[in-house]
């Protein structure tokens, strides 16, 4: 009866020990699942920075002790906040259409103005 050698998937080096054993050590176990996974992860650090940064700047940009804020897109820019990165959106009565990040939210207004909100219910 013939026995087939099983390789490591990582580094190809002949197994032993257990029938269903993939890898030859943890190294190669995590060495193969960090190559696997490591195009998803980024975009999804990426996109998690990129949400946290925006929901900083919005933060500085609102004193714990005031309700709402205004500023500038060029100032929001100039800080590096990215428009196309927001947690979810809030429609308001008026029709008024928030972006917010996690907690933090902005309204676009006239004049490239932007109004910082915080929502404490969160």
């Amino acid at each position: 009866m013939e026995t087939k050698t099983k390789n490591c998937l990582n580094c190809g080096k002949a197994l032993q020990g257990r029938v269903d054993k993939k890898f030859c050590d943890d190294y190669c176990r995590n060495n193969y699942n960090n190559h696997r996974n490591g195009n998803s992860n980024n975009l999804i650090r990426n996109i998690n920075y990129a949400l946290k940064k925006n929901r900083n700047i919005l933060a500085s940009l609102l004193p714990e002790e005031e309700e709402t804020a205004k500023t500038t897109r060029e100032r929001l820019l100039h800080q590096g906040f990215q428009f196309k990165y927001n947690t979810h959106t809030y429609t308001n009565k008026k029709g008024n259409v928030y972006g917010y990040c996690y907690d933090y939210g902005y309204l676009e207004l006239d004049h490239d103005w932007y109004l910082i909100v915080r929502n404490r219910k969160a």
